[in-house]
């Protein structure tokens, strides 16, 4: 790897622990229904409760000086803009049977140099000054019921499209453009790094998180220490074959790491080989966190509680809508709720990029499967109650036509291209035809640009024509949830994606089911606590 690929590095875990420890959507942890309330046993409401009142009595203590410290740990709280992308086309997902939703936390490791404490931490000060790459990015995926949750990570590495993005401080335009994910964090700050996660996955991301060097080691100070285990002796360190390394040395077996070398565990790549195989390293420092603040009762303590709530205002920055205390401890109350083995952490299937054996792409078809897991609320784990139906999602309702098939004008567009695949010829042609032979007649295909779609879909201008959509989309076998409103088109237009290469009948997809993970996955649960790293041989002692 270049030389440049040594500046990956470190956070998602300490993210989510701010998330764990002081972090909210007011709904929590089973989401609000009413119905998730009544399951719960009476003694863990009544912990929750206490622990509201003490986390009160904690922060606000007397009126004057307590209102002063909240504001302070408000204040203490770096915020950004949710997105600063182009207008994202991803549809959130629906509510299920009980009005609830899933929710998307878009968790990013910042290898900001821009401070001497970040320098001496993180070497390297030759680039001191630049903008920092988003080495680290981790999607963590709370259920509608808020009974399970995912953690999936993309290798910083992986070649994506990165759609327009605009600065907020700045107003700089960067145009679209193919590049690795890490470089998105520098085209816009984390706005563009979900931007471009929406893109690549049709994945609707509610909030972010960033944390840089000094914040992953505040925290892991703050959470005091976390376990971690490796199979043999590690030191990732310099070797004739390989500059650079996080400096980690420990000797085989378990250790419980905090400060700079908590820091270094979650930088280190060459010692484990791989980009991938660092992924899983954070999944395992991630899984212990949890599985360690779960077992601390951090409530009952004033001054530890302090402390961490204020190494987790210091060491964040969010987007804008979590900005506050409250916000913030609400989500990690519902996070920290999800029992161990309910958590599933997985790294997004890749194979090598064709373009630079550097790189990697997503492995489409199971990557998509993973996406669609997410999309459609499945758990990654099989440890939950069965459930009878296949989607938490409620079907889209169909609406009535307002014209006859034979007098609606479609426009049928080949957007079969992507960023690992070639567009297939004539696909609006064969599309088109089929629709004339089902009875619109006016189906034209569209001769401009060709377009880009993981996923067909069928869009429209205006309310009065969402029924025509249906109509056409149900002459093709698509289904209603891929019919769309979008002012990007004057028309009832199809566009024909990746997903539908061949043959004029739109392709039938089994629903996955809870706990169907995609191959490639390299999939940990959380409550395995046997988890442990291998070391590459170079870099055993």
């Amino acid at each position: 790897m270049a030389q440049s690929g040594v500046r990956g590095k470190a956070g998602p875990a300490e993210a989510a622990t701010a998330t764990a420890t002081a972090a909210p959507d007011g709904r929590g942890p089973s989401g609000g229904g009413r119905r998730g309330a009544r399951r719960g046993p009476k003694r863990g409401r009544r912990g929750l409760r206490w622990a509201a009142i003490v986390l009160a009595l904690a922060i606000l203590g007397s009126a004057g000086a307590g209102y002063l410290y909240y504001q302070h740990l408000n204040d203490n709280i770096a915020k950004g803009e949710r997105t600063s992308g182009d207008d994202s086309k991803v549809r959130r997902t629906q509510p299920d049977a009980a009005g609830r939703t899933p929710l998307n936390i878009l968790l990013i490791g910042s290898d900001d140099r821009n401070s001497a404490e970040n320098v001496k931490l993180g070497g390297s000060k030759d680039n001191r000054g630049n903008p920092p790459l988003g080495d680290v990015q981790m999607l963590i995926h709370l259920s509608a019921d808020r009974e399970s949750a995912a953690m999936v990570s993309i290798p910083r590495d992986t070649r994506v499209a990165i759609p327009k993005c605009v600065d907020p401080k700045t107003s700089r335009v960067y145009p679209p453009t193919e590049d690795i994910i890490n470089t998105t964090l520098a085209r816009g700050g984390a706005g563009c790094t979900l931007a471009t996660w929406e893109k690549l996955t049709d994945v609707f991301i509610d909030h972010w998180m960033t944390i840089d060097f000094t914040g992953v080691v505040r925290m892991a100070d703050a959470i005091g220490g976390v376990d971690v285990c490796v199979n043999q002796n590690v030191w990732d360190h310099s070797t004739p074959a390989q500059r650079g390394g996080s400096g980690l040395k420990l000797t085989a077996g378990r250790h419980q790491v905090k400060h700079v070398q908590a820091l270094q565990w979650l930088r280190t790549r060459h010692a484990w080989g791989s980009d991938v195989m660092r992924a899983r390293a954070q999944h395992m420092y991630l899984n212990s966190m949890i599985r360690t603040l779960k077992g601390q009762n951090v409530f009952t303590d004033s001054g530890r509680l302090m402390d961490l709530a204020e190494a987790a205002t210091k060491s964040l920055k969010v987007s804008q809508e979590i900005g506050t205390v409250k916000k913030l401890y609400d989500l990690g109350t519902q996070l920290k709720a999800v029992p161990a083995n309910r958590i599933t952490s997985v790294t997004m299937p890749n194979v090598d990029d064709p373009l630079n054996k550097e790189h990697v792409v997503p492995q489409k078809t199971e990557a998509d499967k993973l996406w669609e897991m997410l999309r459609d609320d499945v758990p990654l784990d099989k440890n939950g109650k069965p459930s009878t139906s296949t989607s938490t999602s409620k079907p889209q309702p169909a609406k009535t036509p307002s014209l006859q098939p034979s007098r609606l004008g479609v426009v049928v567009a080949n957007g079969t291209g992507s960023s690992t695949q070639a567009a297939v010829p004539g696909r609006a042609a064969a599309i088109g035809t089929a629709l004339t032979q089902a009875g619109y007649g006016r189906a034209t295909k569209d001769t401009s640009a060709a377009l880009s779609e993981d996923e067909t879909v069928v869009r429209y201008p205006s309310a009065d024509l969402e029924g025509d959509a249906q109509g056409v989309a149900k002459a093709l076998g698509i289904p209603l949830n891929q019919v769309e409103r979008s002012t990007d088109v004057s028309g009832v237009t199809v566009v024909v994606g990746a997903d539908w290469r061949t043959g004029t009948a739109y392709p039938k997809k089994a629903a996955p089911k809870a706990g169907d993970i995609p191959a490639g996955s390299d999939a940990i649960n959380g409550s395995d606590t046997s988890a442990c790293m291998d070391v590459y041989k170079p870099y055993q002692w």
